[in-house]
């Protein structure tokens, strides 16, 4: 099959998949196929974990059980950062993961994801879907590892993280220890923040000793669960570095393109399933974790509007300075931000003029 009609038919695909209900027609000729998944998230954080499963689950419906597919969580088959490389080279046939953890190989791999003051969740499904975004990071950079890459998830807008101390400016960021990966953790680096990096079973000990100041993960949900409240009792947001943080699933592209049609149309159905229905639910999990952090002292926080402008400024520096550089980079940038800056012009006459009026007239103690 040649890239651009897998990509179309891909991405058409998936954005129909999520009101599919019945299974489709499953030749009786069609053969018995057992994957394997690794996915990055341990069990017990259940709602990104179960985005893998909830995949695993549906294909095998849609194919009348002849396709099955075996989750792994992180560390049973391959460590949780290890996924990419698993299904690059073959060890399991699917993946589950965020592609900004693999910017060391090539720094456009955060477009599948997120970027600071990039799109929100609706925005960067409307990029993926209708606006050419999920077949051009297919072709311009998972074409170069052999992986075929899908929505599968979405944590929403996430938090801002956790504080020992409170960061009420600019200023007061400088010197700063924080776990924050990624191209967030470029920016912090160009506002005096010492950054770290660290896997999430070492990031609790590490908050508790005092190694480190600050760290971010998630949101209320995945974060009360993490028990970083215990130790840092400032709560900020947002976090500007991950306006939306999408997950994705990934396909080796040998073991793809041995499956049937009607096994591939299965994996882009169920792939758009468990991405609407991951945002669906942090949205309803996230409200009641942080009326519980707060009862439990937490203190809310908003970072200041001199934090927010410089971030905003070096990131986008940080941008233009590798679309100088990187072609890459360039070829997805360019449209990009082109569809970014149209995104937030309509949001900004019809979402932002709803909210600004609406969201302020309920009090936080509705938590």
């Amino acid at each position: 099959m040649k890239r651009r009609d897998f990509i179309t038919k891909a991405t058409v695909g998936a954005a129909a998949g999520a009101a599919v209900t019945a299974a489709p027609y499953v030749a009786a000729a069609t053969p018995t196929v057992r994957w394997r998944m690794a996915a990055s998230w341990p069990t017990s954080l259940d709602t990104i974990f179960s985005g893998a499963k909830l995949i695993a689950d549906r294909v095998s419906e849609l194919t009348g059980g002849k396709f099955q597919i075996r989750t792994y969580a992180a560390g049973e088959l391959v460590g949780g950062l290890q996924v990419f490389d698993a299904v690059q080279q073959g060890t399991v046939e699917a993946g589950h993961t965020a592609s900004y953890y693999y910017i060391g190989k090539n720094p456009s791999l955060a477009f599948d994801t997120t970027l600071p003051f990039g799109f929100n969740t609706r925005q960067q499904n409307a990029w993926m879907y209708h606006g050419g975004g999920n077949e051009l990071v297919n072709k311009e950079v998972f074409s170069d590892f052999g992986i075929i890459s899908l929505p599968g998830g979405n944590t929403t807008c996430q938090m801002g993280g956790w504080f020992r101390k409170e960061v009420p400016n600019l200023a007061a960021l400088k010197g700063i220890k924080m776990r924050i990966p990624g191209f967030g953790g470029k920016v912090m680096a160009t506002m005096g923040v010492n950054v770290q990096t660290l896997a999430a079973p070492e990031i609790y000990p590490a908050l508790e000793r005092g190694v480190i100041d600050a760290t971010e993960w998630v949101g209320p949900y995945d974060d009360e669960k993490l028990g970083f409240y215990q130790v840092a009792k400032n709560y900020y947001a947002p976090s500007w570095w991950e306006p939306n943080a999408q997950l994705s699933v990934y396909f080796n592209r040998k073991a793809y393109d041995k499956l049937p049609k009607e096994y591939q149309q299965a994996l882009h159905t169920a792939s758009a399933e468990a991405n609407l229905r991951m945002i669906a639910h942090y949205d309803a999990v996230n409200p009641p974790a942080l009326a519980r952090l707060l009862a439990k002292g937490v203190k809310l926080h908003t970072f200041s509007d001199d934090i927010m402008t410089e971030a905003q400024k070096n990131a986008f520096a940080i941008y233009e300075d590798l679309a100088s550089k990187d072609k890459t980079w360039n070829k997805v940038y360019t449209p990009w931000k082109k569809f970014r800056d149209m995104e937030y012009a309509w949001f900004n006459v019809a979402e932002q003029g709803f909210a600004k009026f609406a969201f302020p007239t309920v009090s936080q103690d509705k938590l």
